[in-house]
């Protein structure tokens, strides 16, 4: 597992005091806020964030640092990160950069399906794409369909519907 994770990507200037525009690459907005230190491109070079708020979906940071337009314009499409270390999940919560990889199974018989090669996000919910097995399948991220996630074990187990 990584030990950085990609949270979201500097997107412009807001503001003439070296505030900068996130879009955020999280299931809200507000997780990006939580966060004291984010960490710069794959360098991870660590950087302070002095305050961080919600502006219509985006995150308006304020970093430790850039106190105007030229300065704040230098992080302008870097990526940013997270630690691992730093985050608190609830129980059965997971990143979905940890899904890539893990072996589908059919929950009643135990077949290997293949391996989650993509996640897409869609609005209604995520969708496993898993190849490697004998047909690629797309299998909503729901719990009709998946019957267990193993981190650690390294696999899912999917409920096989009908036209699945």
């Amino acid at each position: 597992m990584n030990q950085y994770l990609e949270v979201g990507k500097v997107t412009g200037v807001h503001g003439l005091m070296g505030e900068v525009r996130v879009q955020p690459w999280a299931d809200s907005p507000e997780f990006l806020c939580q966060f004291k230190t984010l960490y710069v491109d794959e360098a991870h070079f660590p950087i302070t964030v002095e305050r961080a708020r919600v502006h219509k979906n985006m995150v308006i940071i304020k970093f430790e640092g850039p106190t105007d337009v030229p300065s704040a314009l230098s992080l302008r499409n870097a990526v940013l990160y997270i630690d691992r270390a730093d985050v608190h999940l609830p129980e059965g919560a997971f990143f979905l950069a940890d899904i890539y990889g893990l072996e589908a199974r059919n929950a009643e018989t135990g077949e290997v399906l293949g391996q989650i090669d993509d996640v897409l996000t869609l609005t209604a919910n995520n969708v496993y794409v898993i190849k490697g097995g004998p047909r690629e399948l797309m299998v909503p991220a729901v719990p009709q369909f998946i019957a267990e996630t193993s981190i650690e074990g390294g696999y899912i187990r999917i409920n096989m519907m009908e036209g699945l």
